[in-house]
């Protein structure tokens, strides 16, 4: 099982970015996709994911400014990040799980399948 994620960069504060994350080798139509981050020097956060009926769940950090979804069909999931502040540099990760509960997304350790990470910097 492979997820590749993509579409990193450099913006300036109050800009743009999106990001997808495609897996292969499995099908996650009935599972959880979403996004973590980590910034240099701290653990690994919650950003956003969808949940099996489509659902999007937020950090509130990101609430109002980031969206999640996904393409079943596709085996994706993206992240829009409009609004983007220097708070926000950080590597974000794609991450997936078929089994997980509702109450478990928020925590990285209960995800199974990771990609490799995409770089965002967002400068003030």
């Amino acid at each position: 099982v492979q997820l590749q994620a993509s579409g990193g960069g450099q913006v300036q504060a109050g800009g743009s970015l999106r990001l997808s994350c495609a897996a292969s080798g499995r099908s996650f139509s009935n599972g959880v996709m979403g996004w973590f981050r980590q910034a240099p020097g701290k653990d690994r956060e919650f950003v956003a994911v969808t949940w099996r009926d489509g659902r999007g769940y937020y950090a509130d950090s990101v609430k109002g400014r980031f969206t999640v979804s996904r393409d079943k069909a596709k085996n994706m999931v993206y992240l829009q990040m409009n609004s983007l502040e220097p708070e926000d540099t950080a590597v974000y990760y794609c991450a997936a799980d078929s089994r997980i509960i509702l109450s478990s997304i928020w925590n990285w350790r209960n995800y199974g399948y990771w990609g490799q990470g995409t770089q965002v910097t967002v400068s003030s």
